[in-house]
């Protein structure tokens, strides 16, 4: 076999061989990186924003994949159902997601990252909004909700999201107000019925 035939033979393995020592040395690095802690993880350091923008994709490409085949009640525009969501919003989520006419509390300002002001509105459809509720969000302080809840109090609470942009100050306590019944009054209703029951597996 000839000195070129033998290079040529050759060179598949050479490559091969660089690519498989780029790669150790690329693993090495990030653990030693990881072992020394280099990357903060403090809340009041914010991500790069390249690591931002690529955990956003990450987050709302899983939301949008799970939440594709979640069914969506036909009456989320009952007015009851609407007044039960705001009675839970006010005590499960505005400490956070904020409320219309109400500051910035002080577990929202420390949240990294910012829990987003719901008030003003999303792009995500009802299938979503139902997913997180009732999945959460990890690393973000967003719980999930479907360990307490069943599903029928976590859409009522969707059911109110679809509501809220639309509510100014006085609007939102009214509708608050008018709940039928109070969130331990819910809470007591599920534990002494089906306890979890009619939870789905989205």
């Amino acid at each position: 076999m000839s000195d070129l035939a033998s290079a040529r033979v050759a060179r598949p393995w050479l490559i091969a061989l660089c690519v498989g020592l780029a790669l150790l040395a690329a693993i090495g690095a990030a653990a030693s990186a990881i072992y020394w802690g280099l990357y903060n993880v403090a809340a009041d350091v914010p991500h790069s924003q390249s690591v931002f923008r690529l955990l956003e994709v990450v987050r709302d490409r899983s939301i949008a994949v799970r939440a594709a085949h979640v069914e969506v009640p036909t009456n989320l525009s009952d007015s009851e159902r609407v007044a039960l969501g705001a009675g839970q919003y006010a005590e499960m989520c505005s400490s956070c997601h904020l409320a219309p006419g109400m500051k910035r509390t002080e577990i929202s300002r420390g949240l990294y990252p910012r829990a987003p002001e719901l008030r003003r509105g999303s792009r995500s459809t009802p299938g979503e909004d139902f997913w997180v509720v009732k999945h959460g969000i990890k690393a973000t302080g967003m719980p999930a909700w479907g360990v307490t809840h069943n599903d029928e109090l976590l859409w009522n609470i969707v059911a109110f999201l679809r509501k809220l942009p639309d509510l100014s100050s006085d609007e939102y306590q009214a509708l608050v107000k008018s709940a039928p019944k109070t969130h331990d009054e819910m809470m007591e209703e599920m534990e002494m019925g089906d306890g979890h029951g009619g939870h789905t597996t989205e």
